[in-house]
């Protein structure tokens, strides 16, 4: 039997479609788009009344969690609170107590890039994925175990000085950079409740 003869035209051609059908799969199935934000002004709005309560400094850090999981998201989040005449630093709030329960005041670690860049610096940390978290976080395990692998530590500043941080962590490349004005203005809002725990130490 005489096999078909097929021209570099025909391959050519049947190359040229293989590549279309590819290029539409792909189409068909895009990468994740980045996930959407709310609007931060009605949630800002939140905490401010929030502040306006008694209970303080609580019932601000819960608005505050529940204000920045609606317009940022987290899964974990925790307020770390400064007190710079004792030389202390304190997990005050957390959303998991168990895993991350809130305690005693501890010696501030004056190394590394969280007390560097952060506390010092005055400036945010991303982690993006979780080989970031796993180079900043020495309970990297435990984080990823929570469905963690992404994170940023905002600093509180007051008085040019750092006197506590934002820590949020959700899965892997949630933070971003257009997501750090928000941050910001969630950030100042703190400020008298992190006064009023280092007021009380």
């Amino acid at each position: 039997m005489t096999q078909p003869i097929i021209s570099r035209r025909t391959l050519a051609l049947g190359a040229t479609l293989a590549g279309v059908g590819a290029t539409s799969a792909l189409a068909q199935n895009p990468a994740p788009a980045p996930p959407a934000r709310a609007p931060a002004l009605p949630h800002l709005i939140d905490v401010a009344t929030a502040s306006m309560a008694e209970g303080q400094p609580n019932a601000s850090l819960a608005a505050l969690d529940k204000a920045l999981a609606a317009a940022i998201g987290h899964k974990l989040f925790t307020v770390l609170v400064i007190n710079w005449s004792k030389n202390e630093n304190q997990r005050f709030y957390t959303n998991q107590p168990g895993p991350y329960p809130t305690g005693g005041a501890k010696p501030l670690v004056k190394e590394g890039e969280f007390y560097r860049e952060v506390i010092m610096a005055g400036r945010p940390r991303i982690c993006r994925t979780y080989d970031d978290v796993k180079r900043a976080f020495f309970d990297h395990e435990l984080i990823r175990s929570r469905g963690c692998e992404s994170a940023v530590n905002y600093p509180v500043r007051w008085n040019g000085r750092t006197i506590g941080s934002l820590n949020l962590l959700h899965q892997a490349e949630w933070y971003r950079e257009d997501d750090m004005p928000a941050l910001s203005a969630f950030a100042q809002m703190t400020v008298p409740a992190l006064m009023e725990i280092v007021s009380r130490a």
